[in-house]
């Protein structure tokens, strides 16, 4: 136990590393053997497979970030009894940076279905959500992201005793220009999911650490040197900053011209000089919008000719929106074509229509469900083609009035009644 307890101080990272691997694994045979996958596949698969699938999904992606926030807490809370753990948490900060920045895309691209590419002013489908960063902002975001990086670096790791104080607020403060749109974030996703929570949270605890340990190095580092300042006032910038204790406070202060430089490079770069506003106000849905957006367009997925419906439309070419379901939908002659075709059995072959229908709703919905790009449903709208011109040959062959019964498709109108009118 000792043995394990030193390992896990010396190697913080690696135990981490390694005991979300083995929660999520041991998580993974236990459902294996819930569901009884032991009486279909076997002892040794069903333990590999949950030992597999546990270790990546739940260790990896869910149980590794939480206990990467804990490590990070711990090295914030003892930083001041063991300075020794800030160099031992370099590895964990790289890891709470970077696979925050791609876990956090991750569950909001295949959780919550937001459609980064996609700002406010376009129409989305079914419970598909706006970008919460402005696209046209994204190199002013991803800008102040680097320079926080670069802060961080800075500050890490380079020697403190070959650092001019004014070097280490320049860090100290990009690393706040990183803290302040961490927390910008926050608020803007709001209490999106639990997991979402936890980039912001070691974002701040790292710097907020960062802080503390650099502060404390510097005094022990004062009580061996002396340094002699000159009277310019770059020297007495230097000599003022000689406190460490003022570090905080100086780099709050200069966060903010630091903020400004980077702003006027990137004006010169094409950027406007609000886009760091612009990137979470000119968006919808979200706590800092301030745009609303087109209401959503309902797909049904579950059926093929629909969901084709929803491809490119240079490809797809819709037509008109129509109602189904009690919700609007997209319709492409496709879907009039099929549609109509299926009225016509439901009129004529009422029990061969009931027979085609369950075996459509059996292996179509499958498939429907697998569609969620509009090049998958460009593919699909091609596919079904060759079904379009039979549909359409047999309405030809059977209906007086072929093309009536299509267009009235998704309008509510009976046949009869576009009749009527036509008259």
């Amino acid at each position: 136990m000792k043995k394990i307890k030193k390992f896990c101080i010396q190697y913080p990272w690696i135990a981490s590393v390694l005991f979300s691997l083995l929660a999520g694994g041991s998580l993974g045979c236990l459902n294996s053997l819930q569901y009884h996958y032991i009486i279909e596949t076997g002892l040794f698969r069903a333990l590999v497979a949950g030992l597999f699938a546990g270790g990546i999904i739940l260790g990896g992606c869910i149980i590794y970030p939480i206990v990467l926030t804990v490590i990070e807490g711990i090295f914030l809370f003892r930083i001041r009894k063991n300075p020794e753990l800030h160099k031992r948490s370099h590895m964990s900060d790289l890891s709470a940076i970077g696979l925050g920045l791609l876990y956090s895309r991750l569950y909001l691209d295949f959780i919550e279905n937001v459609i980064f590419s996609a700002d406010w002013q376009e129409q989305l489908v079914n419970n598909e959500k706006h970008t919460p960063i402005n696209t046209h902002t994204v190199p002013t975001v991803i800008a102040i992201i680097l320079v926080a990086i670069v802060g961080y670096f800075l500050v890490n790791f380079i020697r403190l005793e070959k650092m001019p104080p004014l070097m280490m607020v320049i860090g100290l403060a990009s690393m706040y220009l990183g803290c302040a749109l961490s927390i910008v974030w926050f608020v803007q996703i709001g209490f999106f999911g639990f997991l979402l929570i936890l980039f912001p949270l070691n974002i701040w605890m790292i710097t907020m650490r960062c802080v503390i340990a650099k502060v404390y190095e510097w005094k022990a580092l004062q009580e061996i040197q002396k340094r002699v300042y000159t009277k310019s006032w770059l020297g007495k910038c230097n000599e003022f900053l000689d406190k460490s204790s003022r570090w905080p406070v100086a780099a709050l202060i200069l966060m903010w011209p630091l903020l400004g430089i980077l702003i006027l490079v990137l004006c010169l770069l094409g950027q406007e000089p609000d886009a760091v506003i612009k990137a979470w106000t000119e968006t919808s849905e979200w706590t800092l919008s301030q745009r609303v957006s087109p209401q959503n367009v309902q797909y049904d997925m579950h059926y093929l000719c629909t969901v084709a419906a929803g491809g490119h439309k240079q490809v797809v070419k819709p037509l008109r929106m129509g109602v189904r379901h009690g919700h609007y939908v997209v319709v492409n002659r496709q879907l009039c074509i099929a549609n109509a075709f299926e009225q016509v059995l439901e009129e004529r072959i009422p029990h061969a229509h009931r027979v085609i229908r369950h075996i459509y709703d059996t292996y179509g919905l499958p498939i429907a469900k697998k569609i969620r790009t509009k090049i998958v449903a460009d593919i699909v709208y091609y596919l079904m083609k060759p079904l379009e011109w039979f549909f359409l040959a047999v309405l030809y062959l059977v209906d007086v009035h072929p093309e009536n019964r299509i267009a009235i498709q998704y309008t509510g109108k009976r046949l009869e009644d576009f009749k009527e009118e036509s008259y």
